[in-house]
C-alpha cells in the first residue's frame, strides 16, 4: 500500500501524451495536492507546476518529494474552503488536477481557472463509496452523473463512473478540454 501512495494517478499516466509543455497552455495546478505526487509527475515531464493545499505539512512533504525527484514546483498554501472569497484566478492554468477531493462551491472557480484549450483531470469518490468505506460524508461524494453535468460544456476526452477494484471503491473521473 505504501508503494501506491508514492505513485501518480493512473489517469495521468494514461493521458501522459496530453501532458506536454507544447499542449498545455500554462502552468498546471495540482489542487488539494496532498503529498504532490501528481504535480511532481507533471513537473518531471517539463511542465511548470503549482501544488496547492491547506496543509502546510503536506506542502512540506511535496517540496521534499520534488527535491528528491530533481524537479521544481511552486507551493501555494491556501484553504480552498473559506467562504466569501474567490480562491482561483480566472484563466490562469493550462491544466488543473483534482484527485480525491470535492468541494462543490469551488467547481465554478475551477471551470473559470482553466485557460481556453486547457484541461481538467478530475477523479474522486461517488455516493457508491459508502459500501466500501470512507469517505462517507455526502458533501465529499459525487452524485450520479454530477461530474459529467459540471463539465457538460467542455470537450470530454474520457469519462468513467462506476466501481473499481484493488482496492474496491466507487469513483468518477473525467479528462476534459476547455473549448476555445
Amino acid at each position: 500500500m505504501e508503494e501506491n501512495k508514492a505513485k501518480e494517478s493512473a489517469l495521468l499516466r494514461a493521458w501522459r501524451s496530453l501532458l506536454d509543455p507544447q499542449k498545455i497552455p500554462g502552468p498546471v495546478l495540482d489542487l488539494a495536492c496532498g503529498d504532490g505526487r501528481n504535480g511532481i509527475f507533471a513537473a518531471r515531464l517539463g511542465l511548470p507546476v503549482i501544488c496547492c493545499d491547506r496543509s502546510r505539512q503536506a506542502l512540506r512533504q511535496a517540496r521534499a518529494a520534488a527535491r528528491d525527484a530533481g524537479v521544481t514546483i511552486r507551493l501555494w498554501w491556501k484553504d480552498l474552503e473559506v467562504e466569501g472569497q474567490p480562491h482561483l484566478p480566472a484563466n490562469a492554468f493550462g491544466a488543473v488536477f483534482v484527485f480525491r477531493y470535492l468541494h462543490r462551491p469551488l467547481m465554478p472557480e475551477i471551470l473559470r481557472a482553466v485557460r481556453p484549450g486547457g484541461y481538467v483531470f478530475y477523479e474522486t469518490f461517488t455516493e457508491g463509496q459508502t459500501r466500501y468505506g470512507p469517505p462517507r460524508n455526502p458533501a465529499h461524494l459525487l452524485k450520479p452523473g454530477e461530474l459529467a453535468v459540471i463539465f457538460a460544456e467542455w470537450d470530454r476526452l474520457e469519462y468513467f463512473e462506476g466501481e473499481l477494484q484493488n482496492p474496491d471503491r466507487a469513483m468518477a473521473r473525467i479528462v476534459a478540454r476547455k473549448p476555445g
